[in-house]
């Protein structure tokens, strides 16, 4: 990160090494003299998660400016599903046959990172969480044509290190879930959706509630795969049960190609915010 300084006074990083250097004394050696900025056990404490929050947010926001990131097209998807090569190790069947969308998500990348370095790799950036499967195939493709890419990782109880073809200086870790899930739309240009579990399932159902209830902008929103999306979820029994609106069904668009989400995109009116919720009168 750059530091533009227009103070007179000295910066953190000048007296926090002054502060370490100082004859080692009781005083000087208790925890209450360490600079509050520069003290972990401090920053660790319970009282202090408001910080934290405000703090994974601010470093993510400023690095992404910095690295002028504009906008991006948010990919999200299973991490279980493997690529074709290697579907035959694949759990189950079904992850076998999900195999073809690895491509689709690759390909996908490609065409949306040859698109974002024409705007000089500002506008439309790829951005994934960071982890295998589909995620991967998002960062693969956008290097496979020399771009840049986001990996949004989050810190699991098992170990897990990001993709290997995230663009390093973009490649971000959360501890906050929540903190993340502002990452992956406070930029959003549009926002897809493969095949996957509770993950995928979770950021689906948060993303599209934003925009059904006016939180957020309309985006193009594309789910790959109606085949897999239909027999899990029963759209039509929502729509009819009255527990959301025949034109909430319009928010979303189920494609089987890149050629096809592409197309979306490019074609794609900008639309505001809903000023009110269909089906719902209070």
């Amino acid at each position: 990160m750059s530091e533009d300084r227009h103070s007179r006074f000295p910066d953190a990083h000048s007296d926090r090494d002054r502060a370490e250097h100082v004859p080692q004394t009781p005083q000087s050696a208790s925890s209450a003299y360490r600079l509050a900025f520069a003290d972990e056990d401090f920053l660790y404490r319970e009282e202090l998660r408001p910080v934290r929050l405000q703090l994974e947010l601010l470093k993510s926001q400023l690095i992404l400016d910095e690295q002028g990131i504009e906008s991006t097209i948010v990919m999200f998807g299973g991490a279980r599903i493997p690529s074709p090569a290697n579907k035959e190790s694949a759990r189950t069947q079904t992850l076998a046959d999900l195999s073809h969308f690895y491509d689709e998500a690759r390909e996908f990348a490609r065409m949306m990172t040859q698109s974002s370095i024409k705007s000089g790799g500002r506008k439309n950036v790829i951005v994934t969480g960071g982890g295998p499967g589909v995620m991967e195939a998002g960062n693969r493709g956008a290097q496979d044509v020399g771009g840049k890419s986001v990996g949004l990782s989050i810190v699991l109880p098992h170990e897990q290190a990001p993709n290997e073809y995230v663009t390093p200086e973009l490649s971000l870790n959360f501890h906050y879930f929540a903190i993340r899930k502002m990452h992956f739309l406070m930029r959003a240009a549009a926002i897809t959706v493969f095949p996957g579990g509770f993950g995928t399932l979770d950021e689906l159902f948060e993303s599209l509630t934003l925009i059904q209830t006016g939180r957020m902008e309309r985006v193009p929103f594309i789910m790959f795969g109606r085949a897999f999306w239909e027999k899990i979820i029963n759209w039509e029994a929502l729509a009819d049960a009255g527990t959301i609106s025949e034109q909430d069904l319009d928010l979303f668009k189920f494609v089987e190609t890149a050629e096809e989400a592409a197309e979306i995109i490019h074609n794609w009116s900008p639309e505001p915010a809903r000023d009110s919720l269909p089906g719902r009168e209070r």
